[in-house]
């Protein structure tokens, strides 16, 4: 059977046109199979990353997803909030090594505001616990100082000194703080998490901005000035969550009950891990079609191979009579097409890994500024090799079609009299 290789590749290189395209069409195929399954492995990895070293979400008692939703990556609003002494009450019992409150609500310019104190870049961690750093300047003060994101800065075009000011609300219904400006004193370095996405505020500075409103809108005729803001009570009383970090990660289960069976106030407690398997679960749904949707395509471009060899056997009648006058039998005829069709789906694969990894390297920066996914090139892993196993099994499957045709074709021709 060895000695026909040569043959096969000669037979090959002498319909390098047909080849040729038939090799496209199943590399276009498995491209778009492998680069759905990467984006969507990614993009778990990419969701599991935004928030890592956080043992417990505390909230206003709702869904576990909406909370996480809300909190983590500024997707919704939050029903209720959460009172200071609850927090303070969490923050003092002695499993609790560290508490974050996030304030929510405000915006700018399209941008989630985010509230929160000076330990956030302290205890925020992402991806493989890594710490939140500062492209350039430092952690915001007591009021009017603003720490913006990595995507907030380039779109905007913010720098250390930028006068901004937030707004109440967010999507199209806002109303301006335009009297009490912020100055940029800190621009983060990009995390592709929400944080890049975000306007970083003292709890302070949200309770300054919001003295004179009431429900929402401006107390009419009333206005405090930015100077005035520090002789009045900034202390926050109440926020949208709290980001909780154990001093013994064992002690969490025991934790999160004693909080959602808290009598003084209804809070709901998430692990922010188990939480995330939920949102992949709903969110994965889509991916998985794509997925499939990709394997169909795959299916359509081996279906194009077995219908690309089987009409060329008839061109190929007499290449085939030619080598069983030769000798060859009808199992070398078999083995001959067969290896045909293996070597083009091979071929295929080849070239829709290197694809791949031609449009990951090309669009890793557009995907990690304008959707924070973070995808990076390199060789297939796990599920992808897997997907590229079956794609073989399936060209060798379909190479048999047209290598039996041409076998029986075989048969029959050599058993024709000769006159």
């Amino acid at each position: 059977m060895m000695r026909l290789f040569p043959l096969t590749l000669a037979s090959l290189w002498n319909r390098r046109l047909t080849a040729g395209l038939t090799v496209v069409v199943i590399a276009l195929s498995v491209s778009l199979l492998l680069g759905v399954e990467r984006l969507r492995s990614d993009a778990r990895a990419s969701f599991a990353s935004t928030v890592s070293g956080t043992d417990l979400i505390v909230g206003a008692r709702s869904g576990p997803v909406q909370l996480l939703l809300y909190s983590v990556f500024h997707i919704g609003d939050a029903t209720n909030e959460i009172s200071w002494p609850a927090v303070q009450r969490i923050a003092a019992r002695r499993e609790v090594a560290w508490v974050v409150p996030l304030s929510l609500g405000d915006s700018h310019r399209g941008y989630r505001v985010v509230g929160t104190s000076a330990d956030f870049f302290k205890y925020y961690r992402y991806g493989d616990r890594r710490a939140l750093a500062f492209a350039a300047g430092d952690p915001f003060g007591p009021v009017f100082e603003a720490v913006v994101g990595a995507e907030v800065a380039a779109r905007l075009g913010y720098r250390e000194g930028a006068r901004i000011t937030l707004a109440h609300g967010s999507g199209e219904h806002v109303a301006e703080h335009g009297d009490k400006p912020f100055s940029v004193v800190g621009v983060l370095a990009p995390t592709g998490t929400p944080v890049d996405r975000s306007v970083l505020v003292s709890l302070e500075s949200i309770e300054a901005i919001h003295l004179d409103w009431q429900g929402g809108a401006p107390i009419p005729g009333l206005k405090i000035a930015p100077e005035m803001v520090r002789k009045f009570d900034l202390a926050p009383k109440r926020v949208t969550a709290v980001l909780v970090g154990l001093e013994n990660r064992a002690m969490v289960f025991r934790l999160q009950r004693a909080i959602n069976e808290d009598t003084r106030e209804p809070l709901l407690a998430i692990l922010p891990g188990v939480t995330l398997d939920q949102l992949w679960d709903v969110v994965g749904i889509g991916a998985r079609v794509l997925l499939a949707v990709s394997a169909l395509v795959v299916a359509v471009g081996l279906a194009g191979l077995v219908a690309v060899v089987v009409a060329s056997l008839g061109e190929r009648r007499r290449e085939l009579a030619i080598l069983r006058a030769l000798g060859a039998g009808p199992r070398d005829v078999f083995f001959l097409v067969a290896a045909e069709s293996v070597l083009l789906t091979l071929a295929g694969c080849v070239l829709g890994v290197a694809l791949v990894q031609v449009l990951v390297f090309s669009m890793a920066a557009w995907l990690q500024a304008n959707y924070g996914l973070a995808v990076s090139p390199g060789w297939p892993v796990g599920r992808e090799w897997m997907l590229l196993g079956a794609v073989m099994l399936a060209g060798l499957l379909a190479s048999l079609v047209p290598a039996l045709r041409a076998y029986r074709q075989s048969l029959a021709d050599g058993m024709m009299v000769r006159m």
